[in-house]
């Protein structure tokens, strides 16, 4: 993979994240999305790879653009899976609450999950943790299996949990366990990026969320060298269906580092929408727009934060 390909990257989520911003809070998630997915499909249109959309905004018929299948970039370069979310936290946005990115990762063609639209348990962890949790095991000894890892005492950890009706009884175990408890609206890709990062004080991340953002997850953790665990869960008959129609036999087996990114690279790019523990949201200031973003890369574990100062009037369509 090319290693230009970081600073590409940046590019496709700085236009996302610059023209969803625009929205907050004005309650309008769909205009939002779509201003998105509009910028970043875009800019993808000027990189020098042939990516494939593994992770997208859905299916060919549900999406008008960055739609699973969808072939992206200028058809030179390197053979790429890309999985995208120009929007994570669509709902945020509209609210103009925390920790709304635009996120992009890319690995060599054949080594994303194609994860189907559904439900997925998951488990993740920073650097330190590695190894030493199982999503089979109790919430509590996981918990103290993070504390002896961490250097802290269980009471000291704070756990992240999407705050959801299905998931009281686990938000029940982990305050019986001691640890404290971050509940998030939504976004848990970002929630589980946090892990790896110990400065934003989140040490774990628990419950159930969407599949697709399980995968964006798994290759930030892996560049990060953190870790992440998850298993689907279909809910319907069809949802059954659509998993074997995507080669996964066994929607039931624990997925692993291995089972969601394969090989020893991957590329993860996302930039701020709104403020949040990691990155700055945008920031206007007549016809200037500042961006914040990161990007890693697994092969080499390198991670850059980058700062953005865009003219917006000498690149109107966000593209130049």
């Amino acid at each position: 993979m090319e290693r230009s390909l970081t600073m590409e990257l940046v590019r496709v989520t700085e236009a996302a994240a610059i023209a969803s911003a625009r929205w907050m809070g004005y309650g309008k998630k769909d205009e939002a999305d779509g201003a998105a997915t509009e910028a970043m499909r875009a800019v993808f249109d000027t990189i020098p790879m042939r990516g494939t959309v593994v992770i997208g905004e859905g299916e060919m018929d549900e999406a008008p653009m960055l739609y699973i299948g969808e072939k992206l970039g200028m058809d030179t370069g390197p053979e790429l899976d890309v999985a995208v979310d120009p929007l994570e936290g669509t709902n945020i946005v509209a609210k103009g609450l925390w920790n709304a990115i635009s996120v992009v990762a890319v690995a060599d063609r054949g080594c994303l999950l194609h994860a189907p639209d559904m439900y997925m348990d998951k488990l993740a962890v920073g650097p330190k943790a590695v190894g030493q949790v199982d999503i089979d095991a109790p919430v509590e000894d996981n918990l103290k299996a993070v504390a002896r890892a961490t250097g802290k005492d269980v009471e000291d950890l704070v756990a992240v949990v999407l705050d959801r009706p299905r998931h009281a009884r686990l938000i029940e175990e982990i305050r019986k366990a001691g640890a404290r408890i971050k509940l998030i609206p939504d976004g848990d890709v970002a929630a589980a990026i946090h892990t790896g990062f110990p400065d934003t004080g989140v040490d774990i991340l628990f419950g159930s969320g969407g599949a697709p953002e399980g995968v964006l997850a798994a290759v930030a953790l892996k560049c990060l060298g953190g870790e992440i665990q998850g298993r689907l869960l279909p809910q319907t008959k069809e949802e059954m269906e659509r998993c074997l129609k995507m080669g996964i036999k066994d929607p039931g087996k624990v997925l692993r580092m291995e089972d969601l990114v394969k090989g020893d690279d991957a590329i993860f790019a996302a930039t701020g929408v709104t403020d949040g523990e990691l990155l700055r949201g945008v920031r206007y200031q007549g016809s200037i727009a500042t961006t914040h973003s990161v990007v890693m890369r697994a092969k080499t574990g390198t991670v850059r934060f980058m700062d953005g100062t865009h003219r917006l009037e000498k690149k109107p369509n966000l593209v130049l």
